[in-house]
């Protein structure tokens, strides 16, 4: 059995082998309901289309679809999806946190858990059982933009870091103003970026504003470095060079903005100055630590004299969001982080056009701008390059990982971070695990940020993270007081009686319904070989060859 087991393994290598397979549909035995011919199931039930469209935005709008999500969008309809997740209300982390803090302790030296792991217990727990998907999905996309990371004290205060994520879901499919005001407000992101606490000009003590939002904010949250045309591409000027958003002129008039602010307290007064206050609730501001007088920001607008502290921050605000750029800015890293990793210009466009006004008049509509990036026609047909914490979390979420025992999901997260170079909310800096705009060597020019991240050690160390999560006794066991996690192999193990409609299946949860022909091949070649092992076993082969498979590391997309 050993022979057997390590001799499909081998197989892996010629998935990736050749240049070979396409991205033609492959189409299945007539009437079996699945694959990609477009036939009719039944007279009365969907269409194989209708399951293709049904794993295509299933892969696209959740952590890893299931079976039942499937074959539940493939009846209702991808509209049906859309509205049915857009009407969902919203799954908090915070409570979560709060369960884990009231079962284990929040003390430092607690024996039993760091307690700043909490928060990590609580996404998985969300991203794996939430009702809510595409919210989740998109805080987790937000997470990417509104950078902040378990630096210091944050990394100690589970709370403050829930919250923070509660904030992103919270607004996910309000106003884009709304979710740029509440970032900017929170504690997380005031600590992280060091604007609470962010005194007045002080001449005499020859002390000014930290810059550090303030030039972040721009950068990074709304503008960009470069003026942009509405598809995303650069304004050049007469010598063909890109005209630059800002200047320090405009970073040091931000800064004097964004002072006055400072922790809230959950008793008593706030004072400005306090080292720590509460980090789930909004920053408060104390106006005699605010700068005043008018400030000159972006496109000729001028902060009056005489507004409070408050007013100043909602002014400058008001002034980035009716920024031109903000559209195909945020607009272009949604379908990044949401549909592919180098979309058309026009593809940015008429995303930037939905930004600026979603049909009734509304500017920075989010839940409009994502049901156009979702439904544009270029959404079926686009490639893009999976993020390795995101095919972690797919296969967990796709296969049903529970808890072995009690209601834990205690995932620490570590062994995933090491194997995979990322892990929610603890990007090495800012600028994220990787630039929206970079560009691999030999991409022909092409954009992939996710590639940035793509080393010999990260491909090496996922596939091991597969093989782990697959074969080992306790794949996430995390503490002998909290619970193992485990895959459930059984709806898998149910269509092995039948290789199609089982190969079927794998292509619709794992591959977005749609799989190379080679891939395909080197499938059914390995089952052939480990035809004698018990069937569980035969779908852990299985699973590790076909997650180990170049079209599971990129999706190539394909025209229905």
């Amino acid at each position: 059995m050993t022979g057997k087991l390590c001799a499909a393994l081998v197989l892996i290598a010629l998935v990736g082998c050749g240049g070979g397979g396409g991205s033609s549909p492959i189409d299945p035995p007539p009437g079996d309901g699945g694959g990609n011919s477009g036939g009719p199931v039944t007279p009365t039930g969907p269409s194989t289309a209708d399951y293709l469209r049904a794993a295509q935005i299933l892969d696209l709008t959740t952590f890893g679809p299931t079976v039942g999500d499937i074959e539940t969008v493939a009846k209702e309809g991808v509209g049906w999806w859309l509205d049915e997740q857009f009407a969902r209300p919203v799954t908090l982390h915070e409570p979560i946190v709060r369960r884990y803090g009231a079962q284990y302790g929040y003390e430092l030296q607690n024996p039993v858990i760091f307690p700043g792991l909490y928060r990590r217990f609580a996404f998985f727990e969300n991203a794996l059982t939430a009702p809510d998907q595409l919210r989740q999905l998109t805080a987790y996309a937000f997470t990417q933009i509104f950078v902040v990371s378990a630096t210091g004290m944050l990394n100690n205060n589970p709370i403050g870091l829930a919250s923070y994520y509660d904030t992103l879901l919270t607004h996910s499919f309000g106003n884009f103003r709304d979710l740029l005001r509440a970032v900017t407000l929170h504690p997380a992101m005031g600590f992280y970026l060091s604007h609470v606490n962010n005194a007045k000009s002080d001449p005499v003590a020859n002390t000014f504003p930290d810059e550090n939002y303030a030039r972040e904010v721009m950068q990074l949250f709304t503008i960009g470095l470069y003026e942009l045309n509405q598809d995303g591409t650069p304004v050049l000027d007469t010598e063909g060079k890109p005209i630059a958003t800002y200047d320090n002129d405009d970073i040091q008039a931000f800064a004097k903005v964004f002072t006055g602010l400072t922790y809230d307290v959950n008793a008593g007064s706030p004072v400005f100055g306090r080292n720590q206050g509460a980090m789930n609730l909004p920053m408060v501001m104390i106006d005699s630590f605010h700068e005043g007088g008018e400030k000159p920001l972006l496109n000729g607008y001028v902060v009056p004299d005489g507004q409070s502290g408050m007013q100043d921050i909602e002014s400058a605000l008001d002034n980035l969001f009716q920024h031109p750029n903000v559209g195909p800015f945020i607009g272009r890293q949604l379908i990044q982080r949401l549909v592919t990793s180098n979309p058309s210009p026009e593809y940015v466009a008429r995303v930037a056009a939905v930004f600026a006004d979603n049909g009734s008049g509304v500017r920075g509509d989010l839940e409009a701008v994502l049901r156009a990036i979702l439904t544009d026609s270029e959404a079926s047909d686009a490639s893009r390059v999976r993020e390795p914490f995101r095919r972690h979390l797919a296969l967990n979420r796709s296969l049903g990982t529970v808890p072995v025992a009690g209601s834990d999901y205690g995932i620490t997260g570590f062994f995933v971070q090491n194997l995979t170079g990322q892990m929610v909310l603890t990007a090495p800096s800012v600028f994220n695990f990787y630039s929206p705009f970079y560009r691999p060597p030999g991409g022909q020019g092409l954009q992939s940020p996710e590639m940035q991240i793509t080393t010999e050690d990260s491909v090496v160390g996922l596939i091991n993270l597969f093989a782990r999560a697959l074969y080992g006794d306790a794949p996430m066991h995390t503490h002998p007081e909290l619970s193992a996690v485990a895959l459930d192999l059984t709806p898998l193990a149910a269509y092995m009686d039948d290789r199609d409609t089982f190969m079927v299946w794998v292509e619709r949860l794992f591959f977005g319904g749609q799989m190379r022909e080679q891939t395909r091949d080197v499938l059914n070649d390995t089952l052939d070989e480990v035809i004698d092992l018990p069937t569980e076993d035969q779908v852990k082969v299985a699973l590790y060859v076909a997650l180990a498979s170049p079209d599971q590391a990129v999706a190539e997309g394909g025209e229905l």
